[in-house]
């Protein structure tokens, strides 16, 4: 195994978005947790909104689920809402072409931790979401 720490061995990246970036940063953080902001949208016809026809996500549990899975899911969720605690740190933003951008941050849920990445797609119609992955953290 490794011996010398994640840093050295370049494991962990920094959580810098380019400077040019930041307006762009601000705005795609006020939406996510995705489907947890009730400003951007409750319902079925909301969230299909909010996604690209192709959207797909991979869970924390490395299963793929397509668009009408997230969709049937988040709809049976918000017919009886729980109250959950959300707490997200260390965004990152970076553009991957030109209108499309890819935002990475940490998710703490309780005891359980996060790290999320999510590509945007900056429309006509708004910004909406190509792709979500959350992965397991181990450790703090």
């Amino acid at each position: 195994m490794f011996q010398g720490t994640r840093h050295e061995y370049g494991m962990e990246l920094a959580s810098i978005t380019d400077p040019k970036l930041l307006d762009v940063l601000a705005e795609l953080r006020r939406r996510e947790p995705i489907f947890q902001r009730p400003e951007f949208g409750t319902t079925r016809a909301d969230f299909e909104s909010m996604t690209t026809p192709d959207f797909w996500e991979i869970g924390a549990s490395g299963n793929r689920y397509s668009r009408q899975h997230v969709l049937d899911e988040l709809e049976r969720r918000h017919a009886q809402p729980a109250e959950e605690a959300w707490e997200t740190a260390d965004f990152r933003c970076q553009e991957l072409a030109p209108d499309i951008y890819l935002l990475t941050y940490t998710l703490r849920q309780g005891e359980r931790k996060t790290r999320r990445a999510t590509i945007w797609q900056r429309t006509s119609d708004g910004w909406k979401v190509v792709f979500h992955q959350g992965t397991l953290m181990n450790g703090p």
